[in-house]
């Protein structure tokens, strides 16, 4: 079911423009898909990449300005949680396309197996040669037989 377009213009601009944005790293989506299973200090989350810790900060500090990731101290120790309610705006923008189910894809796929079947419109059809070219010259005398 689509949401009504009420709900979709609701969402600021500024804020999906920072989710996405934020979400089109890969190293930022790894970083949320972590954090799905719960609350993750600064150097669990760096541990599985090859970057310094001060790379995965700034990533954070990308997901922290998007409204994504919260932050807070214990002690020497940074924790992050991922803010699930900041990713509804998006899904509610997402949603209003609508989804793809099995049988709109199946049709897809067979418009594409019988596009391949079709001639090439740009190929030259067998015995065709360069007088097509006076049908389209305007100077051309209409009434002249066909060369």
């Amino acid at each position: 079911m689509r949401p009504p377009a009420a709900d979709i213009d609701a969402v600021p601009d500024a804020h999906l423009d920072a989710v996405f944005a934020a979400l089109a790293d890969p190293t930022r989506r790894a970083i949320v898909t972590r954090l799905l299973a719960g609350d993750r200090t600064v150097s669990e989350l760096a541990a599985p990449f090859e970057m310094s810790l001060a790379a995965v900060s700034k990533h954070l500090g990308i997901l922290t300005r998007a409204g994504l990731v919260a932050q807070r101290r214990e002690g020497r120790t940074k924790f992050c949680r991922l803010e699930i309610d900041s990713l509804r705006p998006a899904a509610v923008w997402m949603e209003a396309f609508g989804s793809f189910d099995a049988a709109d894809l199946d049709t897809l796929e067979a418009l594409f197996a019988l596009a391949e079947r079709l001639p090439d419109p740009d190929a030259a059809a067998p015995g065709a040669d360069a007088g097509l070219d006076a049908d389209l010259d305007p100077d051309a005398d209409p009434d002249a037989a066909p060369a």
